[in-house]
């Protein structure tokens, strides 16, 4: 199924997409009887199998008989989890982080009178390079839940910043709950996949950097979380490691690249964090930035105005517009 929540009478509410997406069964108006379980994303995830049962069961009733089928463009899509219980945003890609490095060296060298020069040295000196660490571990931060938003959502683009960047990412929804499970294990906790735009204040972040404390404002602003446009139930992506994954800026393509390049996949995720730590369901797993995903990688950032689209195979489209207030 492909899930979503979407706003109806003021109310935030549980459907499925249909129809090549053109369509969506309303859950609460096409049940016919109480499901506490399809309330919402987040109850119908912690329902379990059961829950998923009675969701199919519904929607191919709903298709029967066009009871609470209604067409996708008469609501405005949410995000498929409004506020997830935890988020963690790793970085799984090689490629991203090569190429993000190696654009931050000519910067640097850039300021020095003989540019050439500079880089020669910073390269001999193994400036800017992935760190060792990063081969050994899955490496991740956490992200804002309360900085979520959703597909054709405008963010505010914040007044502390110039420079403001996109990441093409994706996420796996975690199902059931799980501790120090094991990573042959692992893919059964996963629920769905989803798309993850983890917008960066980029000016901000290089200096917040400095502390070896990780991200926090360069991250963290109003909607600078858009996810969406939906939740792809695991079984509808039996292989979730060879997704087209493509960035678009007012309709140019900036950037491509393959969930088939993750270093790290979600199963060395989710067997890393799970030791002696609980995951529960509706936590979020993002997959880090893909090769090419980012404005930093080719020095182009996003203007004003301007509206970012993330595109994963199988998934759909995040579509968000920057605006400067």
């Amino acid at each position: 199924m492909r899930l979503v929540t979407f706003a109806a009478s003021g109310a935030a509410r549980l459907g499925a997409l249909v129809d090549d997406d053109s369509r969506i069964v309303d859950f609460a108006a096409a049940r016919g009887d109480a499901a506490p379980s399809l309330d919402s994303m987040q109850a119908l995830i912690e329902g379990g199998d059961a829950a998923l049962i009675r969701a199919r069961e519904i929607v191919a009733a709903a298709q029967r008989s066009g009871r609470g089928v209604i067409e996708a463009t008469s609501v405005k899509l949410l995000a498929p989890l409004p506020k997830p219980p935890q988020m963690r945003d790793f970085l799984c890609f090689e490629k991203h982080l090569i190429q993000a490095f190696t654009r931050l060296r000519k910067v640097q060298a850039a300021t020095a009178p003989d540019p050439e020069k500079a880089l020669r040295e910073l390269e001999k000196q193994g400036a800017f390079k992935p760190p060792k660490i990063w081969y050994e571990r899955p490496s991740f931060y956490k992200p804002s839940r309360f900085a979520v938003c959703g597909t054709d959502t405008d963010v505010t683009w914040p007044a502390y910043s110039k420079t403001i960047d996109y990441e093409l990412e994706f996420a796996c929804v975690i199902g059931t709950p799980g501790r120090d499970i094991p990573k042959d294990k692992a893919r059964a906790h996963i629920f769905g996949y989803t798309i993850f735009n983890d917008l960066s204040a980029r000016d901000e972040q290089s200096l917040e950097m400095l502390s070896n404390l990780g991200p926090g404002k360069g991250k963290d602003f109003d909607s600078s979380n858009p996810t969406g446009p939906c939740i792809v139930t695991a079984d509808e992506i039996p292989n979730p490691y060879a997704l087209e994954m493509i960035v678009r800026v007012n309709g140019e393509e900036r950037g491509r690249g393959n969930s088939r390049e993750m270093h790290w996949k979600y199963e060395d995720c989710i067997a890393f964090v799970s030791r002696d730590e609980t995951i529960y369901p509706g936590e979020m797993f993002c997959s880090g930035t893909v090769g090419n995903g980012s404005g930093l990688e080719i020095g182009r950032y996003v203007e004003p105005g301007e509206i970012i689209e993330l595109e994963v195979e199988k998934i759909g489209v995040l579509r968000n517009r920057i605006l400067r207030v």
